[in-house]
């Protein structure tokens, strides 16, 4: 149930802080966005050309040749937390290209049950209150076509907004660049995700902290640090289209999302890890689209202390028609097992077809 998860809600995120230097932080900012790359197992930072390209890698924004808008919602665990993006994207000239973007990632409606004994130890059920704990992040993107022949280069600055209720808040920010180069059939993607590093500054409401300080004996006692860095992260792909017949034509896309630190990921070490992904998109005369990919694969740790493989297989269809693009992806979160699935929609609008 919902209210279930509060705890898990409001403590979790009050207690990262193991470390200022965290191997996985601002997460949020890793689910991706539009279905259409969703249901590629987000496998297109090779090929990605349109206004979703200032988060999959903003290199594939000088592809826009006129304003361009997208949104996209999403659902996650059975309707708790809700995903939203929109973007929208501006040529500056045949070269140049910019764009912005918002991602709202949030768990509305939490019980705050902080207050629900009064000191005399009896149970007040109108003492509960409701909070939300909320992520965003604005993104500002320019794109342009380097000197080189068939090479493109992106650049988006990003800042990052955190809500805890009233009980904690942070300001964050960073910069992700991208490259995309085009040979024949063949393309090339290179996306960096927090080249500077990404920093978060907290602020934690000392009062509310208090209120559950000593709640469970040896835990919550002291304050938790203020500050932590998103390390870079990086991810390869490299793509070919295949034309199968007249009408029909296929995109295969290969990715490597590497992190600098050691994790589950298939390929792992103490300096590196590695985790692959493949999509594939087939086309019927570029109107009808059927997706399909895999990726995330990760080593669990069983009860009996044995590892099983996990991996994300997706699926997604879309239609384009007259500048409007409509995108679905099916998405399971987890494994092939029991995990949810999470139905993803999204909407690209190319305003060059209403033109007059």
């Amino acid at each position: 149930m919902k209210h279930k998860l509060l705890f898990l809600f409001l403590f979790t995120p009050l207690l990262l802080t193991a470390q200022a230097f965290r191997s996985y932080s601002n997460e949020f900012l890793s689910i991706g966005v539009d279905a259409a790359g969703l249901g590629m197992s987000k496998s297109v930072v090779a090929t990605t050309n349109d206004v979703n390209s200032i988060y999959w890698n903003p290199a594939g924004l000088v592809g826009i040749k006129d304003y361009q808008g997208s949104l996209m919602h999403a659902s996650y665990f059975a309707g708790i937390a809700n995903y939203n993006h929109a973007s929208f994207a501006i040529p500056i000239d045949r070269e140049s290209t910019v764009a912005f973007s918002l991602i709202r990632f949030g768990v509305d409606d939490i019980l705050n049950t902080t207050e629900l004994i009064d000191n005399e130890g009896n149970i007040d059920f109108n003492r509960i209150q409701l909070f939300s704990s909320v992520d965003y992040a604005f993104n500002f993107a320019y794109a342009r076509n380097l000197i080189f022949k068939d090479v493109k280069f992106g650049v988006n600055a990003k800042i990052v907004r955190r809500i805890i209720g009233d009980f904690a808040s942070s300001w964050g920010f960073g910069f992700d660049a991208g490259i995309q180069f085009e040979r024949n059939s063949w393309h090339f993607g290179l996306m960096a995700r927090d080249i500077t590093t990404t920093f978060n500054s907290w602020a934690i409401n000392e009062d509310e902290f208090n209120k559950i300080k000593d709640a469970i004996p040896g835990q919550n006692e002291d304050l938790p640090e203020t500050t932590e860095i998103t390390k870079p992260k990086l991810q390869l792909g490299v793509a070919k289209y295949w034309d199968i017949s007249r009408f029909f034509n296929l995109l295969t896309e290969v990715n490597a999302n590497v992190r600098f630190t050691e994790t589950n990921d298939i390929f792992s070490s103490e300096a590196i890890s590695i985790d692959p992904a493949m999509g594939f998109q087939l086309d019927y005369d570029q109107i009808v689209y059927l997706r399909a990919g895999i990726g995330n694969f990760q080593y669990i740790t069983e009860f009996d202390d044995s590892q099983s493989l996990s991996m994300q297989p997706n699926f997604g269809v879309g239609f384009k028609y007259n500048g409007i693009k409509i995108d679905y992806a099916l998405t399971n979160i987890g494994s092939i097992g029991n995990a949810l699935y999470s139905n993803i929609f999204s909407i690209t609008i190319d305003y060059r077809f209403f033109r007059p």
